[in-house]
């Protein structure tokens, strides 16, 4: 009992009660500093709307991201011929009038936006046969330009590829619908031979025919072709040299062909 009356009479003293007041005061202190210090670094409370960023290129939104006080960077391109390069396809955070949430300052939007090129590896093709090599580049979607060399050995056969006039090695990638230059050997250049007519051809029958003559380079050209689909439907309204009939011309000469979509079959007869 006597232990009792002594720890009241020290709980009820102005020593004991000036200390754990102090000691009260210091932590709710303490508490109070640590609360805001945590608001103010993870900007409690703090709500900022993600604006729809989807249809729009990547290239303009920078500055209103800025003014949000947002970050961004591009994840990946994804290949879209659809859209023009550079078209936001998608973005996480989604947008907060879809997804009902904001974010804070200095959240970083991830962006994936289209590309209208899409990457294909270039075959090698040096020592195959000049047929052979062009329905390679023809069905990975490549287009063709030809070039003949003298030469005592590989005559048909291709001796060099180039691209934008430079050498390209198996595996690299380029964009597809770039142009090979295929260097194909030939030793029976020289011999003087009559101009064929391909007026009203399809470009591939074009390139049929020069095929079994031997004695050509080839060269299509059709600026409306935008597809392969294209291409199998253009049909040539002229070529140069001139079809002239009974004018002869250096074997192994390029014949370029000028070809169209919207052939009308009026003009020149085949």
């Amino acid at each position: 009992m006597e232990f009792l009356k002594k720890l009241r009479s020290f709980i009820w003293s102005k020593h004991f009660l000036k200390h754990l007041g102090l000691v009260v005061l210091t932590y709710f202190i303490i508490v109070s500093i640590t609360i805001f210090y945590l608001d103010s670094y993870t900007n409690h409370g703090q709500q900022i709307k993600v604006p729809n960023f989807v249809g729009r290129n990547v290239n303009t939104v920078k500055s209103e991201i800025e003014e949000l006080d947002l970050q961004y960077e591009v994840l990946d391109s994804i290949y879209d011929p659809s859209k023009p390069q550079g078209t936001i396809l998608h973005q996480d955070p989604a947008p907060t009038m879809f997804s009902l949430v904001h974010v804070k300052e200095g959240r970083v939007i991830r962006f994936r936006v289209s590309k209208k090129t899409r990457l294909i590896e270039m075959p090698s093709l040096v020592d195959k046969s000049q047929r052979f090599a062009e329905s390679i580049l023809e069905n990975r979607g490549l287009k063709i330009r030809i070039q003949y060399r003298p030469t005592n050995e590989a005559n048909g056969a291709v001796l060099e590829q180039l691209y934008k006039g430079r050498s390209i090695k198996e595996g690299t990638k380029i964009p597809i619908g770039s142009t090979i230059t295929l260097i194909v050997g030939q030793n029976d250049a020289g011999e003087p031979v009559e101009i064929p007519n391909l007026y009203g051809l399809t470009i591939f029958e074009a390139r049929d025919r020069l095929s079994q003559l031997g004695s050509f380079g080839f060269l299509p050209v059709c600026d409306a072709c935008l597809s392969y689909e294209d291409s199998l439907a253009a049909r040539i309204e002229s070529q140069s040299p001139e079809y002239i009939e009974g004018i002869l011309i250096p074997a192994g000469t390029t014949i370029t062909v000028y070809a169209t979509k919207n052939f009308s079959g009026e003009g020149q007869n085949p």
